[in-house]
């Protein structure tokens, strides 16, 4: 499984990076599951990342195609970078069709080489949104490659709290037959990713990552200790460092 850390700034690339990260991806922790930093810190956080690393980015909740269009849009920094993976969500929007329809929006939006990966809240009542086996309907229709199962509330619930095991493992096989790429989030702890062993193709963190909690800082050596607990051993980038 691939390690994705979020980070709200420029100012904590290095330590993911140093840590081991396989894909860095920009979010601002306080504003929400999928909030979106601001186009000029995306920028910055993007200068930070070398081409050799996949980028993404958290765009927030939608429930307007234009607005999902504008979004995706906007992550194309630059000739040289563009982000790799961008994720979207429907808190507050409950119709499949209606999600369907903006997942077909951002992939029309999209660049070259993005991947769009509609997110399936685990507590989907609170989000008021779609469960996740309707995101999933919803992404295969559209023909999106990404799916990730993520909690809405940042509450201190875990994953693993928000939905039964079996019932990730049954939607993780119906993603991997449909050829999807699965990542799986939600303030996960080192524990937590013992259990969800070989569930997912990446794994998504932000408060195990960080020193104080999600509001916190990323520290390079939790990034690391990710890292190890994941793959059993870092790359000779983050070795050397």
């Amino acid at each position: 499984m691939l390690l994705l850390v979020s980070v709200r700034g420029e100012d904590e690339v290095a330590a993911a990076l140093v840590g081991g990260a396989d894909i860095i991806d920009a979010k601002d922790p306080a504003r929400g599951a999928l909030g979106p930093v601001s186009p000029a810190t995306l920028r910055a956080i993007a200068a930070r990342v070398p081409e050799t690393v996949a980028f993404g980015a958290a765009l927030g909740d939608f429930g307007s195609p234009d607005a999902v269009r504008r979004a995706v849009a906007g992550v194309a920094i630059s000739p040289r970078r563009t982000a790799t993976y961008v994720k979207l969500g429907f808190a507050g929007e409950r119709s499949e069709a209606v999600v369907t329809s903006l997942i077909a929006a951002a992939l029309g939006a999209a660049g070259p080489g993005m991947m769009v990966v509609p997110v399936a809240y685990a507590d989907h009542e609170r989000a008021g949104s779609p469960a996740p086996e309707a995101v999933l309907r919803a992404t295969l229709s559209a023909g999106a490659r990404g799916y990730l199962i993520d909690t809405w509330a940042k509450d201190g619930r875990g994953l693993l709290d928000c939905i039964a095991l079996g019932r990730l493992r049954t939607l993780s096989g119906a993603v991997r037959a449909a050829g999807l790429l699965l990542a799986i989030a939600g303030s996960l702890t080192p524990a937590a990713l013992d259990r969800l062993a070989g569930l997912a193709d990446v794994v998504g963190v932000r408060g195990a990552a960080c020193r104080g909690g999600r509001d916190g800082r990323v520290d390079a050596d939790l990034v690391r200790r990710l890292r190890v607990r994941l793959h059993g051993t870092l790359p000779a980038a983050a070795e050397a460092s």
